[in-house]
C-alpha cells in the first residue's frame, strides 16, 4: 500500500494528468470547430481545386501561395469559409488600394467563384462556416430582442439604427441598411475590419438572427419627415433644424439688408 501511495504521488502523475486534460480540451475544440464548419466541409473536391486556382491567381500575392500570410496580408488558415464569403462577396477583397480599411465595391467574383474560394480556404483549417439559411430569415427573428442586443453590442459604432459612423484614424463603421442578411451574420461571426468577433458563445445563431431582424426592420421603417438625419430622435433633429433654420434666417436678413443699402 505504501508503494502504491508513493506511485500516486509521483511528480510524473501530475504531468500525465495535465497532458490528458490538454488532449481532451483540444479534442473538444476541434469537434466544435469542425461542427461549425460542417457546411463548408460539404464542398466537392473540384470546387476546392478551382478555389485553389483562383486563390493562386488573385490572392496569393498578399496572402502567400499556401495562405500562410506575408508582410502584405495576414494568413488565412483557420479563418473559415464565412470570412472569405464576406470579404469577397462584398467586394472588399481583393483589395483595391491600401488605406485605413477595405472599402465596399462591386465584387470581382460571381457567387460560384466566391463559394469556390471559400471552400478552398475552409479546407486549409477549421473555421466559421457560411451560415445556414434558417438563421438568415429575418421574419423568424425577434426585432425587439435584437434591438436590445444591437444597442448593447453594436450601436456605439454603427449608430442605434445601423446608419454607421466615423471611427478613429480614417476608419468608419459602415451603414447597415443595404447589407444582406448573410453578410450581416458573417460580419458578426468573423469580426471584419475593426469589428469584434461575436462567436456562438457571445451571440447564439438565434441571437444573430434577432439582430438581423432588428436591422432590417429599422432600415425598412419609413421616415414621415423625409430626411432621417441618422434617426437621432426628435430632440436632436429639432435642434438640428432650429440651428440651421435660424442660421438661414439670419443669413437671409443680412443679405436683404445689404441689398437695400
Amino acid at each position: 500500500m505504501k508503494l502504491l501511495a508513493d506511485r500516486r504521488r509521483h511528480p510524473m502523475a501530475l504531468v500525465a494528468l495535465l497532458l490528458v486534460g490538454l488532449l481532451l480540451t483540444g479534442g473538444a475544440y476541434a469537434l466544435f470547430t469542425q461542427t461549425s464548419s460542417a457546411k463548408a466541409d460539404t464542398a466537392s473536391a473540384s470546387d476546392i481545386e478551382e478555389g485553389k486556382k483562383l486563390f493562386a491567381a488573385n490572392c496569393a500575392t498578399c496572402h502567400g501561395m499556401n495562405a500562410e500570410g506575408s508582410k502584405a496580408g495576414p494568413g488565412l488558415i483557420g479563418v473559415g469559409a464565412a470570412a472569405v464569403d464576406f470579404q469577397v462577396g462584398t467586394g472588399r477583397m481583393p483589395l483595391q488600394a491600401n488605406g485605413p480599411q477595405a472599402r465596399v465595391k462591386e465584387p470581382q467574383f460571381d457567387e460560384e467563384q466566391t463559394a469556390q474560394l471559400a471552400a478552398y480556404v475552409a479546407s486549409l483549417g477549421p473555421g466559421p462556416a457560411v451560415p445556414e439559411d434558417e438563421y438568415l430569415d429575418a421574419s423568424k427573428g425577434d426585432p425587439a430582442a435584437g434591438g436590445g442586443l444591437f444597442r448593447t453590442n453594436c450601436a456605439m459604432c454603427h449608430n442605434v439604427v445601423g446608419s454607421g459612423g466615423a471611427l478613429t484614424r480614417g476608419k468608419y463603421a459602415p451603414n447597415l441598411s443595404e447589407v444582406s442578411e448573410k453578410h450581416l451574420y458573417e460580419a458578426m461571426q468573423t469580426g471584419p475590419q475593426n469589428m469584434p468577433i461575436f462567436n456562438d458563445a457571445n451571440l447564439t445563431p438565434d441571437d444573430k438572427r434577432d439582430v438581423i431582424a432588428y436591422v432590417k426592420e429599422v432600415s425598412d421603417n419609413p421616415s414621415p419627415g423625409g430626411f432621417k438625419l441618422g434617426s437621432l430622435g426628435p430632440v436632436a433633429e429639432g435642434l438640428f433644424i432650429w440651428f440651421f433654420g435660424l442660421a438661414a434666417v439670419i443669413g437671409l436678413t443680412v443679405w436683404l439688408s445689404s441689398r437695400s443699402k
